[in-house]
């Protein structure tokens, strides 16, 4: 499964990352909005927004894609170590 973080702060990159290795996902963090994202996040299986670290428009364009590609999304106003954890392991228990 691939998860894509839209959000969250630079310091706790590599944390997210390895927090979704241990659930068996390969996350893709994108702390900061860039303009190639929406190429990259088009064939996602989930996205996990954290909107306390991320602009409305940031938000709007992921929501759009995440729309036409039929992709999940959950989003949470807090961006730390637990809260994706807990994001990660509802995803999971989703697919079992």
């Amino acid at each position: 499964m691939c998860v894509a973080l839209i959000g969250g702060m630079d310091r706790l990159e590599r944390h997210y990352v390895v927090e979704a290795e241990r659930f068996g996902i390969e996350l893709k963090v994108f702390t900061k909005f860039k303009a190639n994202i929406p190429l990259k996040i088009k064939n996602v299986d989930a996205l996990v927004t954290f909107t306390n670290k991320v602009s409305h428009k940031a938000k709007g364009e992921v929501m759009s894609i995440a729309k036409a590609g039929d992709i999940p999304v959950l989003m949470h106003h807090s961006c730390g170590i637990s809260t994706l954890r807990d994001c990660l392991r509802c995803l999971v228990n989703r697919d079992e």
